[in-house]
């Protein structure tokens, strides 16, 4: 591909930071990055504003790892609801997925990833410690779902976790199948993620 000769290194050094994101080429980037240059300066300042509080602000919550304005994340900080129910997911996106449905009451644990030996991730780069630390701290009703992509690291990834923790005596359920897509979560439907959901499994080795 021949490089693009831009009339301006401000309109290139833009299009060049808008292709640094995943999924977008060149292409794509010239058009957004000539799309904000006709917009109003407020509605771009408001923009990038938004981009830089993002970076700049937003934590992680300290109990179970979900993006956060503060250091608690509104779903746990949440006394109504259910906090004997921990839905372990591989990412941000898990979570905001199964929220969409309705169906689920509990709260959640955010791994950041799913244990993977050809990409160099293992167990200590995931926060499964603090996941055993949260289960061991259950109520004997308790139960820990395992949320994750029914592909061979997610499995694995899964059969890793319920070694740890069920020495507690915990239930430990994953999702009922169905889903599509390889089973990931961020594409399933509502409906077929609330009905695994509600109909999830005793976890089985």
């Amino acid at each position: 591909m021949l490089k693009q000769n831009y009339p301006s290194k401000l309109l290139e050094d833009a299009v060049d930071a808008i292709a640094s994101l995943p999924g977008v080429g060149q292409r794509s980037a010239l058009r957004l990055a000539l799309h904000l240059l006709r917009q109003p300066s407020e509605n771009v300042h408001r923009f990038t504003g938004a981009i830089d509080r993002l970076r700049d602000e937003a934590c992680y919550c300290s109990v179970c790892s979900m993006i956060s304005d503060g250091p608690e994340c509104s779903i746990c900080a949440d006394r109504s609801r259910d906090h004997s129910t921990i839905c372990v997911v591989e990412n941000v996106r898990d979570v905001m997925s199964i929220e969409n449905t309705g169906q689920y009451h509990g709260v959640y644990h955010v791994l950041g990833g799913i244990i993977s030996p050809i990409n160099g991730i293992g167990p200590s780069d995931l926060t499964i410690s603090s996941l055993v630390q949260r289960t061991a701290a259950l109520p004997p009703q308790g139960e820990v779902i395992l949320a994750l992509s029914g592909d061979v690291e997610g499995e694995t990834t899964s059969f890793y976790i319920y070694r740890q923790i069920s020495k507690f005596g915990i239930k430990v359920s994953t999702l009922a199948r169905g889903l599509g897509f390889g089973d990931d979560l961020e594409y399933a439907d509502e409906l077929t993620l609330g009905r695994s959901i509600a109909n999830r499994q005793i976890f089985k080795v």
